[in-house]
Parts: C-alpha cells; sequence; structure tokens
C-alpha cells in the first residue's frame, strides 16, 4: 500500500511539471495567434472596410483556439453593445486571458490596442496595429526564450519533486 502511494505521488508530482511546461509552451502558440489576428485585423478594416462586428466574425473562424474564443465573444457582446467597442475588448479580454498561457504584459498590449481601436482614421489605425504587432512580437521572443530555457527544467523539477517526496515519506 506504502508503495502504491508512492507511485501515485510520483506520478502526480511529473504530471504537475510537464503540465507547467505545457503551459510554457503554449504562450508562444499563442502570441503568434494574436501576432496572425492583428494582421487579419488590418487587412479586414483597413482594406475591406468591414465593420470591427464582422471583423470579429471572420476572426472567429479564421483563427485557432484560444483566441477564436476571444473574437467569438466579443463579436456577440459588439452585436449587443456596438457602442461600446472599448468596454467590450475590457470585458472580453478580462474573461479571456485567464483560459490562456499569456501574461499580464500580453495582457496589456491587448487592451491598449483595444483602447485605440476605432478612435482613429485609417492611416493611424495602421500604425497602432502596427504597434500592438512590434509588441507582442517582443513578447513572443522573451517567451520563446522562456520555454526553451525553462520547459526541459520544469518537467524534470516536477519529476525530482515527487521523488524527494517519495523519499521523505518512506
Amino acid at each position: 500500500m506504502k508503495w502504491l502511494g508512492a507511485i501515485l505521488v510520483l506520478i502526480a508530482a511529473t504530471w504537475v511539471g510537464f503540465e507547467l511546461s505545457r503551459k510554457l509552451q503554449q504562450r508562444p502558440k499563442q502570441i503568434r495567434q494574436l501576432i496572425s489576428s492583428l494582421q487579419v485585423m488590418e487587412a479586414e478594416i483597413l482594406y475591406s472596410q468591414t465593420s470591427i462586428i464582422e471583423t470579429s466574425e471572420n476572426l472567429a473562424k479564421q483563427v485557432p483556439h484560444p483566441a477564436a474564443s476571444f473574437f467569438r465573444s466579443l463579436s456577440d457582446k459588439l452585436q449587443l453593445h456596438p457602442a461600446g467597442l472599448y468596454d467590450c475588448w475590457e470585458e472580453t479580454t478580462e474573461a479571456w486571458i485567464g483560459t490562456t498561457a499569456l501574461k499580464p504584459a500580453e495582457k496589456d498590449v491587448w487592451l491598449q490596442f483595444g483602447r485605440t481601436l476605432g478612435q482613429h482614421d485609417f492611416e493611424q489605425q495602421q500604425k497602432h496595429i502596427q504597434l500592438a504587432r512590434t509588441h507582442l512580437e517582443r513578447e513572443l521572443e522573451e517567451s520563446e526564450e522562456a520555454s526553451q530555457r525553462y520547459g526541459k527544467m520544469i518537467r524534470n523539477l516536477g519529476f525530482l519533486t515527487g521523488l524527494l517526496i517519495v523519499l521523505l515519506l518512506i
């Protein structure tokens, strides 16, 4: 019975390490999704001149999860309250960010971009989109470096922590 408990503790700690490592690896993917969403948004708004509601609906169909869920939720909120774009953007971001591996830095960039959305002419809007992309690309570089540096270490640390707990309990 003691050995069964030891094996379960080891498996649980190893699983926690792998889960934390997976979350660390998902962050760069999700930042790339935001960057590609901004590129599609730029094309939709500036060149096709579609409304933000239509753009959100199109993005929800084009980008993968979890970014798609953000735009789907934003589109739904904007259809109910079309006048409050930033309020809908902020509310959707606050509810959505917890379901992602994104950090507060990406959240701040995303909220700052949402604050400028629809406030300027096409040329200024394009500059704000490019600025947000630049900030996200910087965060992407940092997250890829962290993922490479700490991913394997976190997995190993989970296993070793489980092993330490087992040794202390035996």
